[in-house]
């Protein structure tokens, strides 16, 4: 994925509002609902939004300016003084790699690299370092192998996987990264919620008895709902004449743009329920949606609208 900063089109040093209002004027430039006969338009809504899930974070973006993660949000890792920092969790870390340092328990990759170099020259971890001249003690030959240490269950693995709400309404198979390098095709469960823990069984650190591998479901930030358990909210843009005498209107749903009949004397205080357009629950159901109307003037200002206004105030 591009430099997030590059794909919302601000420098680095852009304030939060500026990215905000940036990532909604691409958003809606872009949404594939406004470019049904562009068929690179939801690639480029999918990345608008990874960008702005970085950015539009205060946490993430710092982590991001500092190198601790890449433009996809996973966790980088580098070669610190006397060892290797897993940040995040590396492939042989478990969340846990860091820095050697005094005296202690060995990092779970001093255990990897041990036992491979182990095996390598002949035995296990008992063998590894205890061969003829390494002194005092030294097993002899095959003493390693007869020694090798044997692995109980293995480590379990934490990793996040990013999904859209448009994912979460149509159970959509997710790609989920694994810190060994392993990559699986998730199904998202009925009624998941934003946050949630999903256990895969035998998918983390080897051992006689493999670990497991804890997937944290995180929902992408969406330009246009905003989420509240298993429903959502939008804004709908209405005119001064479309609120005070009724009329219709289109809302962005989900499964698609719908009409709506708002009522005269609409206000900005009163949201209209959409029955069953919000997010899958665990119940078969959906929640609801629910459109919160929002005033907007013309661009340029009404010159009839003020004259009538002006009028009306002078009473």
């Amino acid at each position: 994925m591009r430099d997030p900063y590059d794909v919302l089109g601000v420098g680095r040093s852009a304030s939060a509002d500026e990215i905000k209002k940036a990532f909604r004027r691409l958003a809606k430039k872009h949404h594939p609902d406004q470019n049904r006969n562009d068929p690179k338009a939801k690639e480029a809504f999918a990345e608008l939004n990874s960008a702005y899930e970085i950015l539009g974070d205060g946490g993430k973006r710092a982590q991001f300016d500092r190198g601790e993660i890449d433009a996809e949000g996973k966790p980088k890792f580098s070669a610190g003084p006397g060892g290797f920092d897993f940040r995040g969790g590396g492939p042989f870390g478990g969340g846990r790699g860091g820095p050697r340092g005094g005296h202690g328990a060995e990092p779970p990759f001093d255990d990897f690299l041990t036992d491979i170099l182990g095996q390598a020259f002949g035995g296990g971890r008992a063998g590894f370092g205890r061969g003829p001249g390494m002194g005092a003690g030294a097993a002899g030959p095959g003493a390693g192998a007869a020694g090798a240490k044997t692995r109980g269950r293995g480590d379990d693995v934490e990793v996040q996987v990013p999904v859209s709400l448009e994912e979460v309404a149509s159970h959509a198979k997710v790609r989920v990264e694994l810190p060994s390098g392993r990559s699986l095709d998730v199904q998202l469960p009925e009624g998941v919620v934003d946050r949630q823990q999903i256990r895969l069984k035998g998918q983390g650190q080897p051992g006689a008895t493999p670990g497991d591998a804890l997937v944290t479901v995180v929902f992408r930030r969406h330009p246009q709902f905003q989420v509240d358990g298993h429903d959502l909210e939008v804004d709908v843009p209405v005119s001064l004449d479309e609120a005070a005498l009724g009329g219709r209107v289109r809302v962005t749903t989900l499964d698609g743009v719908v009409e709506l009949t708002l009522p005269a004397g609409t206000t900005c205080a009163r949201a209209l329920r959409l029955k069953g357009k919000g997010l899958p629950n665990k119940t078969g159901g959906r929640g609801d949606l629910y459109a919160k109307p929002r005033i907007v003037l013309s661009e340029g200002g009404d010159a009839e609208l003020e004259a009538f206004l002006r009028a009306r105030r002078a009473r």
